[in-house]
């Protein structure tokens, strides 16, 4: 598989097009060129931090010891230049899509595209990366939860409501569980390094637990959108996969074994995601 491909970690690109699902979906009428770029933003911005944390992770020396998907600057695959240019590439299509976006609806998206920029780049580089000190989930789901959510329905709508609010937070919890069990994986690693995850503050037993605790949150957040459209009622097809990622995190998966639990979740979020969008759209 080629290089860059590994680099982009393709399957956690969920957390990027769940939310652009739902909110445009969630829509009355869908204008499919905003949704395009839209989506297109989301992407490049998760690409990005993607390549950046390997990036910053890799010169730092956090990545020798590494459990998870190979990261090409730790592994020697690719040099840290290259790799932090491909992570300013990704931004750059972002800014492109973004621009674009903002001429169509309003300027006001350009200070929000430039927030959500300084934190993909602030969760692993700089001086003092937030990653570092456990707050990684909170930005998670922030920017791929409230905001990727809430901005695909504005682009579509240029309103805001809340309901499109209580749609997020399905999407928000489930990044935020994506990144937790990223973080368990890692955390022996990380706690040698002193990067002071949630996983690593809170200890393996608690991450586990919140870890299902995000799951089954998510679950219960996607169920209560039934007072929006009924047809929500569609994601208790979700129920079964959530339960068997719960258990098998829970049981103590280890290792390798949570790369698979990573995937699982990404396609849980995706899967309920689809089938919000889904009920919204029918």
């Amino acid at each position: 598989m080629n290089k860059w491909i590994i680099g982009a970690r393709v399957k956690t690109l969920p957390a990027a097009v769940s939310p652009v699902l739902i909110g445009t979906f969630y829509a009355l009428e869908v204008n499919w060129i905003n949704a395009l770029l839209a989506l297109v933003v989301s992407l490049s911005l998760q690409i990005a931090v993607n390549y950046a944390n390997d990036y910053s992770d890799g010169v730092r020396g956090t990545d020798t010891d590494r459990v998870g998907p190979i990261r090409l600057v730790a592994s020697g695959l690719a040099s840290a230049k290259s790799v932090k240019r491909a992570s300013y590439i990704s931004f750059l299509f972002a800014v492109a899509a973004g621009s674009l976006l903002s001429l169509n609806i309003s300027l006001w998206l350009i200070p929000v595209g430039g927030i959500s920029i300084l934190a993909a780049w602030g969760y692993t580089g700089g001086k003092q990366p937030y990653g570092y000190l456990g707050f990684g989930e909170f930005s998670v789901f922030i920017f791929f939860g409230l905001v990727a959510t809430v901005g695909s329905y504005y682009v579509q709508s240029e309103q805001l409501n809340w309901q499109i609010l209580l749609l997020s937070v399905p999407v928000g919890l489930l990044s935020c569980a994506i990144l937790v069990i990223n973080n368990l994986r890692d955390l022996p690693n990380d706690a040698l390094v002193s990067k002071r995850t949630v996983a690593v503050r809170i200890g393996d037993i608690n991450t586990r637990k919140f870890f299902a605790f995000l799951l089954i949150t998510a679950q219960l957040a996607a169920l209560s959108a039934i007072g929006i459209d009924q047809l929500v009622v569609l994601t208790l097809v979700c129920v079964p996969f959530t339960y068997q990622v719960v258990k098998q995190v829970l049981g103590g998966a280890k290792d390798a074994v949570l790369i698979t639990v990573l995937n699982n979740t990404a396609r849980l979020q995706l899967l309920m995601s689809a089938l919000i969008a889904t009920a919204l759209y029918i």
